[in-house]
């Protein structure tokens, strides 16, 4: 054992793609591409990398190079990697009302007013990005979310 501490202390370079390696399998195993182990172990890889052409010597700025570097990683990877998400909205399924067309029982406005669905009278409202004021009695309206017990239309 004293032998692999011996070997760590003297080529640091070599524990920090060892880090750097740990930190990006863990990444891709279990966190699945989150973000901050990411930039991590990327930065220890950069960082070992400057150690070995000898640019950084010293733990104390090798610290302090993993440090900036996963800022600066994290900066520039940013972005990229967010475009990878994808920027599609994801369809409300908390009920099976919602999609749904009803008609109007009393007239809705932003504050409120009564649908009509399965037979019962429901609550309901305007949805804020509606393109009316108000909504009369018998027009037939889609239902776009339910809040509680009120559903919100357009």
């Amino acid at each position: 054992m004293d032998t692999l501490i011996d070997y760590l202390q003297n080529n640091h370079d070599q524990l920090l793609y060892v880090v750097g390696a740990i930190a990006l399998i863990i990444e891709l195993s279990v966190t699945g591409l989150s973000g901050p182990l990411l930039f991590f172990g990327l930065s220890c890889l950069i960082s070992g990398l400057l150690v070995s052409i000898g640019v950084i010597q010293g733990w104390e700025l090798e610290v302090l190079s993993v440090g900036l570097l996963s800022g600066v990683v994290a900066l520039l990877l940013w972005k990229p990697l967010k475009q990878f998400q994808g920027n599609r909205t994801v369809q409300d399924t908390s009920s099976d009302m919602i999609g749904q067309t009803v008609p109007v029982s009393e007239t809705v406005t932003i504050n409120g007013g009564k649908v009509r669905h399965s037979g019962i009278n429901w609550n309901a409202r305007l949805s804020e990005s509606a393109t009316v004021s108000s909504l009369d009695v018998g027009l037939r309206v889609k239902i776009v979310a339910v809040d509680g017990n009120v559903l919100i239309v357009e």
